[in-house]
């Protein structure tokens, strides 16, 4: 299948919405929280990237996605030349990184575009009838808060979500949580340690994460993880 670019926006600084359609598909079927793949030719190497939804399903044919440009990353930079109705092939979502128990407490913890399918899951799911949740969402720099807006007002209409916004490297004016995540994580479990716990960013935060979790008595099953380089 293939993807046609609707429109890219520029959020941040080499940081891009980008809104796809499969015109191909009445409808794109995917739990929150997966990924789609982009493949390409690029020079003489045929190459294929995964990519995690940050829309939720909505019944139509359309996606979107959070995007880095890296500077020397031969996939965004042709992401980031892409002109609305060029198309790219496409495969069908896929992926693990979904939520595995609905009826349990939750601490959402991403940094970067790693926030993209936590706002899959949350928009898919969050409910007054759903169990308390928090998200710590981690960035370098506040104009990087992406859905920053649309998470605080989730935060105002569903009391039992928490939106923790935090900033490593905070400039004049920046009021809220400082540092890296894992200086809040203490809090956001709150003692607690029957709950489950998704992590979506750098390997080393993944890492991180995972293993004080794990001294704090968390079983392996209720640490649910992605991470890239």
């Amino acid at each position: 299948m293939t993807a046609r670019l609707l429109q890219s926006v520029e959020a941040a600084p080499d940081l891009r919405r980008f809104f796809f359609a499969v015109d191909e598909l009445a409808r794109l079927d995917f739990v929150p929280g997966q990924f789609v793949s982009f493949t390409a030719d690029i020079g003489e190497k045929e190459i294929t990237r995964a990519y995690s939804i940050a829309s939720a399903p909505d019944g139509t044919n359309r996606f979107e996605l959070l995007l880095n440009r890296v500077p020397d990353g031969l996939f965004s930079n042709l992401l980031f030349a892409m002109q609305p109705d060029e198309t790219i092939a496409m495969r069908a979502p896929l992926g693990m990184f979904v939520l595995r128990n609905a009826a349990r407490d939750a601490v959402l913890i991403a940094t970067g575009t790693g926030v993209a399918p936590m706002r899959s899951m949350l928009l898919a799911n969050l409910s007054e009838s759903w169990p308390g949740y928090t998200l710590l969402y981690g960035v370098r720099h506040e104009s990087h808060l992406m859905y920053r807006e649309e998470f605080e007002e989730l935060a105002r209409r569903f009391p039992r979500f928490r939106f923790w916004p935090i900033v490593s490297r905070p400039e004049e004016g920046w009021t809220g949580r400082i540092g890296h995540v894992q200086r809040h994580l203490e809090e956001a479990l709150g003692g607690r340690a029957d709950m489950d716990v998704y992590l979506c960013g750098l390997k080393l935060m993944v890492d991180d994460v995972r293993a004080i979790l794990k001294s704090k008595g968390f079983d392996r099953k209720q640490i649910i993880y992605e991470k890239y380089d």
